[in-house]
Parts: C-alpha cells; structure tokens; sequence
C-alpha cells in the first residue's frame, strides 16, 4: 500500500467536531451516504478495544467501525442493521493506542507516553473522547439493535461471550463448531494468523519491529506503563468523566 507523503504523520483533522487522522478525513460524505442493510453485522469499537477477537464470526455481511454513535450514517438507524459494540477499559485503551501510534505512520507523532496519555485524558486522539464513545454507544444501545460486549469478559470466558454473540445472532451451532469458532478466535491463534496480524496487509503502514499491530491482548498491561502519578490523575478526571454512568470496567484483571 503506497501512503502519499501528504498523509504520513500529519496532524489529526476535524471533521464535524469529531478529530480522525488526515487521510480518513476526505470525501466524508461517502461516510454518509453509507448504505447498511438489515442483515449485515457491523462491529463497532473505541479504536485498539480488541475487535479482532469477534472476526471469525460468519455473517452475511461483516462490517467493523470506529466511529462514535453520533456520527454513525443515517442508514444505520433506517434499517437498524444487528450491531455488537466491544468496550475495553480506558487505560489499556490508551496503552495499546500509544503502541499503535508509535508503529503507525498514519498518526501523528504521539511523543512519550506520559505526553500521549494527555492528550487520550483530553480527547485529542483519533475518534476523540474514550469516554463519549463508550457512554454514548451504551445509552443509545436500545434505540439501535445492539449487543455490548466487553473484552475483559472475552478474555475471561471467551465461549460464554461468543456464545452470547450467536444467541443475539439466532444462530443455532454444534459444541464442536463452537469449540473450533473459540480456538481460532482466541488471540494467540490470531496473532500468528496474517490475516489477522495485519503483517501483510499494511507493510506500508504498520513497522512491527516497534510495535506489532496485535500486541499482547491482555487485560492490566496499564500497570506496566502508568506510574503512580499517572495513575492517580487518570483516576480522578476518570470518576469525573463517567460520574452517572451505569457503565463499569475491570481495570484489575
């Protein structure tokens, strides 16, 4: 994939109030002139929130976004398309996009962590706010045929989750099905999968000797790059961002 030099690492634009890296900001409008159909199954995410892991999953039509409910096209809500929504907790979000950002050079530069993790505090990173992207999508979940999902569970039980996928999806399958849906689903299978590891498909985009596209797929790794201080600061603006909200993550596994 030949990326113009125009893209790479530029500054993210922002496109009506929601900041997206450079090259994904033209030609909006085929955003929303975007038509979904009743039978598709789009998965949506927070940005590096471990959609990958729902990927097997056959469906008539499989779509995946990262944009926030506010920005979803029209037809989403006229044909109200089956929909599973996978929340991670913030800060392994921020961890993870940190990492991506470093080997990606459609982003731009995110600096340190310490400097990166402001700016995830503030919502200057692509697709904005964590925190209007997961409270969003679970207040309108209802309005819309969703299913929300979180990726601690997935990591926790991942044939209870993926179970609970077929059941939104009324699809009726064999233990042994199952059984072979959950291995290739599973992160370790997938990270050695390129179709799945993105090693191929984005040479251009993605230098996997600073950070591979799928990491480590653990929950907790934050503890690894927060420091104290870091931590505490998170925490408050954290309790001040999702105070109302019914929403609760495990930070702790």
């Amino acid at each position: 994939m030949d990326i113009p030099e125009e893209y790479s690492r530029k500054d993210l634009r922002v496109v009506r109030g929601l900041p997206v890296i450079n090259a994904f900001a033209d030609n909006w409008e085929r955003v929303d002139q975007f038509q979904v159909y009743q039978d598709d199954l789009v998965i949506a995410s927070y940005p590096k929130s471990g959609t990958e892991l729902l990927s097997q999953i056959p469906s008539p039509r499989l779509l995946r976004t990262h944009l926030p409910i506010t920005h979803l096209p029209k037809s989403f809500w006229e044909n109200k398309c089956k929909i599973v929504y996978v929340a991670r907790n913030a800060k392994d979000v921020a961890v993870s996009s940190y990492h991506y950002s470093l080997a990606n050079i459609l982003p731009p530069e995110p600096g340190t962590f310490a400097q990166y993790l402001e700016d995830f505090i503030a919502g200057n990173v692509s697709f904005g706010s964590w925190y209007e992207h997961v409270n969003g999508w679970w207040l309108k979940r209802n309005e819309l045929r969703v299913l929300y999902l979180f990726y601690e569970d997935m990591k926790e039980d991942l044939q209870r989750e993926i179970q609970k996928l077929l059941t939104f999806l009324e699809k009726d399958i064999d233990e042994e099905v199952l059984k072979k849906i959950v291995h290739h689903a599973s992160f370790e299978v997938m990270k050695d999968n390129p179709m799945t590891n993105y090693k191929a498909a984005v040479i251009d985009l993605m230098d996997h000797t600073v950070s591979p596209f799928m990491r480590k797929g653990i929950s907790g790794d934050w503890k690894n790059h927060f420091t104290v201080a870091q931590n505490e600061r998170f925490d408050e603006d954290y309790a001040e961002k999702m105070e109302g909200s019914s929403l609760s993550f495990d930070m702790e596994a």
